[in-house]
């Protein structure tokens, strides 16, 4: 069962939908590059479609009616929209799940350090990366710093023209005989990946080579023994007002730095950082925002969750109470109430779990089968199962599930593909799905195939962006 390119199917008039997506998705993508930027301008987005925050409504004690749209966020990390449709929420939603984490270094509590007269951050990577693809890339530093005064600062250093960018150093090919000898993975271990961020010492007065003669021109006795570290520091303070010890309450991530941009000569792809799982979250955005207008017969939602990379662990990950709350409290201030009715509810909910799939890639043809691969620019991908080996970890959607989403999409007349993760054996990955599908609902994983996935930049296909768009608002419609 061969599925042609999407590209063939689209007039002039589309092509300029898709690349106008593509547009707003590459800014998304460039100015948002951590969970918290992500949740902090998706609720931007959807209070100007008409969402109000779920405190708010909960605190004026609120009826809330079938159109009616709220927000809920968890820790700054994690968000739920929820728009109200016509059938009671015990009766089940359509829900579009992603996360909008992504592979990284996040710097240590403890990070800044001299050696050589060169200033570090250590840190330690998050997600699932390969190591040496992160050397000699430029980086950006984004994150929160947290004050014992209770004020916490937004940080972004690396992205305006004007900024520095910081990286991690490599071995020169010269003297990388004993590197390239060994396995890939060990070429460049996790405790060698500090950021470079200094080389200028702190100079006080009367230090030799400040001028004058004399004793001024001894070392002063209250110069820093690790200058270059100290001179790190007075920046730090003066363009953050930050002290060493305030790294102890900071959350710095340190990302490729830049935009995204079109790639290739045809400008047919998108290549970016953290476009896994942004491509589905942001589409899955605009796709719950595309209804905002109109009264569904059944409830939508869009939840966009944390720490999906590291195991969905946490407060603002999917494994936390946080969906099942917020939809209890949404039920609540629809007249619904009673534990058996969100149990009900839950059960009869039906969820894509919008998460990126792995794109055939000639070059690593090895590694896939290819009539049951993803390919880019061939629409939508839905994952009828993940996991590994014998499908370990995965949700393995039910039959009669899968032939519904296929007449939802057919309907809609979007392209769409299935697949799985690579050949039988030769590895394996996993997503959020298994996680809803407890309550008892109906999951599928679904999302856009991309190249070199959880590389500092990825590649995806405008084509699929656009038809995971489309698909994702058929299946909120259906």
């Amino acid at each position: 069962m061969e599925r042609e390119s999407a590209w063939k199917g689209y007039d002039e008039e589309t092509l300029d939908k898709v690349d106008a997506l593509a547009s707003r998705y590459i800014d998304f993508i460039s100015e948002n590059k951590t969970e918290r930027e992500c949740v902090r301008t998706s609720i931007k987005l959807a209070e100007a479609a008409g969402y109000v925050p779920l405190a708010q409504a909960m605190a004026e004690g609120r009826a809330l009616k079938p159109g009616d749209k709220v927000w809920a966020d968890a820790r700054g990390k994690a968000l739920m929209l929820v728009q109200l449709g016509r059938e009671p929420l015990a009766a089940g939603a359509n829900i579009l799940g992603a996360h909008v984490d992504s592979p990284r270094l996040d710097v240590k509590q403890n990070p800044l350090f001299e050696a050589n007269e060169l200033a570090f951050l250590d840190t330690h990577y998050y997600g699932g990366i390969k190591h040496y693809q992160w050397v000699t890339v430029p980086l950006a530093l984004h994150g929160v710093v947290a004050k014992k005064d209770g004020s916490v600062v937004d940080v972004v250093v690396g992205e305006d023209a004007g900024d520095p960018v910081f990286c991690v150093t490599d071995l020169l090919i010269h003297l990388a005989q004993a590197q390239m000898g060994k396995k890939a993975s060990e070429a460049v271990e996790g405790e060698a990946l500090d950021i470079l961020v200094g080389n200028r010492p702190l100079v006080v007065s009367g230090e030799p080579g400040e001028g004058g003669d004399g004793a001024d021109n001894v070392a002063d006795a209250d110069a820093p023994k690790e200058a270059v570290k100290a001179f790190v520091l007075d920046v730090l303070k003066e363009r953050l007002g930050m002290e060493e010890e305030d790294f102890l309450s900071a959350e710095i991530e340190m990302v490729p730095a830049g935009r995204a941009r079109e790639l290739g000569l045809d400008r047919s792809m998108v290549v970016g950082y953290g476009q896994d799982d942004r491509v589905c979250a942001y589409t899955s955005l605009e796709a719950q925002l595309a209804v905002a207008n109109d009264v569904l017969q059944k409830s939508s939602v869009c939840i966009l969750v944390d720490k999906e990379e590291i195991g969905s662990v946490g407060a603002t990950g999917m494994t936390s109470r946080f969906f099942e709350n917020t939809y209890a409290e949404v039920m609540a201030l629809a007249g619904e109430t009673g534990p058996r009715a969100l149990a009900r509810g839950l059960a009869a909910c039906r969820m894509l779990s919008s998460d990126v799939s792995a794109g055939f890639d000639p070059a690593y043809a090895s590694v896939f089968e290819a009539k049951n691969s993803a390919f880019l620019g061939h629409g939508l991908v839905f994952n009828k199962y993940t996991g590994a080996r014998g499908k370990s970890g995965s949700n393995d959607a039910r039959a009669e599930y899968v032939a519904h989403v296929r007449r939802v999409m057919d309907e809609a007349h979007v392209a769409f593909q299935t697949a799985e993760l690579g050949r039988v054996d030769a590895g394996g990955g996993g997503t959020i799905a298994y996680i809803p599908a407890e309550y008892g609902m109906d999951v599928i994983d679904s999302g856009v195939a991309v190249l070199s996935m959880h590389a500092p930049w990825e590649v995806t296909s405008k084509a699929d962006i656009y038809e995971a768009r489309r698909g994702y608002e058929a299946f909120l419609r259906a």
